[in-house]
C-alpha cells in the first residue's frame, strides 16, 4: 500500500506506520502458506474415506476439511472430477439415491487405498497447514480491525492503535523467545 491515501494527514502521520506494518502482516496471511495440496492428495484422500464408508461428494469435501482442521477443504472442481476419475478406473462405484451419487470403493479400490497409505491430513503439521489454525484467523481478525481504525479512527484514536499493535508484535516475540 506504499503510497496509498493515508487520511490526509500527510507525511509522518500516525496512521502511515499502521498501514505500512497492517500491508506487511496481510501479505503474510494472503501469501500461499506451505504446500498446497496436489491431486494426487485429493485422490488419495477420497480413497481413504471411502475407505471407511461410502459418501457422497460433498461429505468427502466436508470431512477433509474437518480432519484437515479446516486447513484444506479441496473444491468441488477437483473433487467430482477425481470421483469420476476413480469409477472410470473401476476403483469406485456410485450409487444413485435420493439424486445423490454416493460412492463406494470396489474390491480394487480397497486394494488402491490401502496401497495409498496415510491420509494425506495424517502427516501434516500445523506448520504445514498453517490457515487451519485459531493464530491466522485471529491475525486476520486484528488486521481488519486496525484497518477499520486507520480508516474511520480519529488521530489520536490512530495513535492509540498503534500503540497496542506495537506491544502486541513485542509480547508475540517475547513468547517465540520462551521456547
Amino acid at each position: 500500500m506504499s503510497g496509498s491515501f493515508t487520511g490526509g494527514f500527510g507525511k509522518g502521520w500516525p496512521g502511515e506506520a499502521m498501514w505500512e506494518a497492517m500491508d506487511q502482516f496481510r501479505g503474510q496471511f494472503e501469501q500461499k502458506m506451505g504446500p498446497r495440496m496436489g491431486r494426487g492428495d485429493v485422490r488419495a484422500a477420497v480413497l481413504a474415506l471411502l475407505a471407511e464408508k461410502p459418501m457422497h461428494g460433498y461429505q468427502v469435501i466436508s470431512e477433509i476439511a474437518e480432519r484437515s482442521g479446516g486447513a484444506w477443504k479441496p473444491s468441488p472442481g477437483s473433487v467430482y472430477p477425481t470421483l469420476q476419475l476413480l469409477a472410470d478406473e473401476g476403483l469406485i462405484t456410485a450409487e444413485e439415491s435420493n439424486g445423490r451419487k454416493t460412492y463406494s470403493l470396489t474390491p480394487e479400490g480397497t486394494a488402491a487405498a490401502e496401497a495409498a497409505g496415510p491420509a494425506p491430513w495424517e502427516g501434516a503439521t500445523p506448520r504445514e497447514h498453517p490457515r487451519g489454525g485459531a493464530l491466522p484467523k485471529a491475525g486476520i481478525e486484528l488486521a481488519q480491525a486496525a484497518a477499520q481504525v486507520g480508516r474511520s479512527g480519529s488521530h489520536e484514536q490512530v495513535e492509540q492503535a498503534v500503540a497496542v499493535l506495537d506491544e502486541a508484535r513485542r509480547k508475540l516475540y517475547s513468547i517465540l523467545a520462551q521456547s
